[in-house]
């Protein structure tokens, strides 16, 4: 099978469909809770989790956001397009691939509570890993509603409809 296919990787990987968009697999979830933490989390928390994630140019990651920080590590494929709309409404990106020349990095930080939606723009796939502390619980995860959130970033709607899926 062709390593340059994002189906190999899939495959490979045993990746499932994630809600947001793209393929996962959870690779890690520590042992160890965390029993104080922020009131923003409802109960304890894990130290650290980690996933495969893997987009490809038919299956974009719409907008969500997490109540916890998260790394994208550069594993394999081409490059992707993170966007982000912090909670003041201030829109930004980021490029994660190998490409140093063209400004992408092999890690992006996700900062918790940005709204932020992912795209391929390079090649046809890209795989990466993504590690969230404390760790993700799918409780922590808000998929964005289109109504809401252009309601709420007017001036991002267009960008914000590309990216949502109702």
């Amino acid at each position: 099978m062709n390593k340059a296919k994002a189906q190999y990787w899939i495959d490979k990987l045993e990746l499932v469909e994630h809600p947001e968009g793209g393929y996962y697999k959870e690779t890690y979830r520590s042992n160890e809770p965390i029993k104080v933490l922020p009131n923003r989390y409802d109960g304890e928390r894990r130290f650290g989790t980690s996933i495969y994630f893997l987009l490809t140019t038919e299956s974009v990651s719409n907008f969500h956001r997490l109540k916890s920080d998260e790394i994208w590590h550069f594993h394999q494929g081409g490059a992707a397009k993170i966007h982000f709309i912090s909670e003041e409404g201030d829109y930004s990106f980021k490029m994660i691939g190998a490409d140093f020349e063209n400004e992408e990095t092999l890690q992006v930080v996700i900062p918790r509570n940005t709204w932020f939606a992912a795209e391929v723009i390079k090649i046809d796939f890209i795989l990466v890993g993504c590690t969230v502390a404390p760790g993700f619980e799918f409780q922590d995860f808000e998929l964005a509603e289109r109504i809401d959130l252009s309601a709420n970033y007017p001036k991002h709607a267009d960008l914000i409809k590309q990216f949502t899926r109702n």
